[in-house]
């Protein structure tokens, strides 16, 4: 899907343990104009879906993603009307240890399902988050299909009751 892209930062280990970058304005900045917010998702058990949520316009986001902790598959759901890839998914596996970041221009629902426990997701965005600006997609929607990996044990009351396409 056009626009969407995949980034690795190198960790560097010594005795004393590691160090890794999480953001390089110089790397992003033709993608990426500012970081209006930052948010951390935790969630504690394994199977825990979280989606599929994205914010409209005038306030619809450019997203910097990365797993801190565990492991989560990631789906990303290109909602731009105009997009020959309207309503079509892609899934990321991100992992602690990979140190991959992924970057998630504005025009995208996202979900997750954590493959761990203790997973830790962090996010940088363009925009702040307007409540109502926030929306929803049914994470098990038909028309789109999603093929999660394991059967969702854990979703949130306001995560269930968002509309079929």
């Amino acid at each position: 899907i056009k626009n969407l892209e995949i980034g690795t930062f190198k960790e560097i280990k010594d005795f004393r343990g590691s160090f890794s970058r999480l953001f390089c304005a110089e790397i992003f900045k033709k993608k990426i104009k500012k970081i209006n917010q930052k948010n951390k998702s935790f969630s504690n058990k394994k199977y825990t879906l979280r989606g599929m949520h994205y914010q409209l316009s005038p306030f619809s986001e450019d997203k910097i993603v990365m797993c801190t902790r565990g492991k989560v598959f990631e789906v990303l759901l290109d909602i731009r009307v105009d997009s020959p890839t309207f309503h079509k998914w892609i899934s990321v596996e991100l992992d602690e240890k990979k140190y991959e970041i992924l970057y998630v221009p504005e025009g995208f629902a996202l979900g997750f399902q954590t493959l761990s426990e203790n997973t830790e997701l962090y996010y940088q965005m363009s925009e702040y988050y307007h409540p109502e600006k926030s929306g929803g997609i049914k994470w098990n929607d038909p028309k789109i299909q999603i093929k999660w990996p394991l059967d969702c044990s854990t979703i949130s009351k306001k995560d269930e009751s968002f509309e079929l396409l």
